[in-house]
C-alpha cells in the first residue's frame, strides 16, 4: 500500500459499528464503478485466495446483490445485499446479510453506508457498518473480518492501479 493513503479499521461495540475509512489513488468514477459494477466487484470482492462470484446484481434502490465468497477447495459462503439507498457517486447503503444457497437469508444483518468523495485525484471511502447484534459483531470480528476486508481492500487498490494504467 503507498503509505500516503489513508487506511483506518475502528470497532465501536458501544454502537455496534464498525468504520473503515480508505483512500485510494484513483478518480471517484473508477472507484464508484469497482464497489457498483458486478463484473468489476467480483475481481477484488473477496479476501484471497478466496474469490467472489455474482450469482445476479440490480445496482437500485430496492434492488439486490446475491453472490458467493467461494474458497480454493470451492466452498460457498453466500450473501445477499439489498440497496436501500443510492445517490450516484457519493453515498449508497445496503442490508447485508449471510443466504443459504437459494437465497434464504440468515438473519440479523448489518447494515452497510458507503461514502465516496475526491480530493487531488484521490478517492476516499469511508465504509459504516452497524449490527443490531452486537453478538453478530463479535460473530464477525473473531471470523477474522477485520484482516480479511483489509486483505479485500488491498486486492481493491492493486486493481483500481491496474485500471488506472488502462
Amino acid at each position: 500500500m503507498k503509505n500516503d493513503l489513508l487506511f483506518d479499521f475502528t470497532v465501536d461495540k458501544a454502537t455496534k459499528t464498525a468504520l473503515v475509512n480508505r483512500e485510494f489513488d484513483a478518480g471517484l468514477s473508477l472507484v464508484w464503478d469497482a464497489f457498483t459494477k458486478q463484473e468489476i466487484l467480483d475481481q477484488w470482492w473477496a479476501p484471497k485466495p478466496w474469490s467472489s462470484k455474482t450469482k445476479s446484481m440490480n445496482f437500485e434502490v430496492g434492488g439486490r446483490r446475491f453472490y458467493a465468497m467461494v474458497s480454493p477447495e470451492g466452498q460457498e459462503r453466500w450473501s445477499i445485499q439489498k440497496h436501500t439507498s443510492i445517490t450516484p457517486k457519493t453515498n449508497f447503503k445496503f442490508l447485508n446479510a449471510f443466504a443459504d444457497k437459494d437465497e434464504n437469508p440468515e438473519l440479523p444483518g448489518s447494515d452497510w453506508d458507503l461514502t465516496f468523495s475526491e480530493q487531488n485525484g484521490k478517492t476516499k471511502v469511508r465504509v459504516s457498518i452497524y449490527n443490531e447484534s452486537l453478538e453478530r459483531m463479535e460473530k464477525m470480528i473473531e471470523m477474522g473480518f477485520k484482516e480479511g476486508f483489509m486483505m479485500t481492500l488491498k486486492s481493491l487498490e492493486d486493481l483500481l492501479e491496474t485500471l488506472s494504467q488502462k
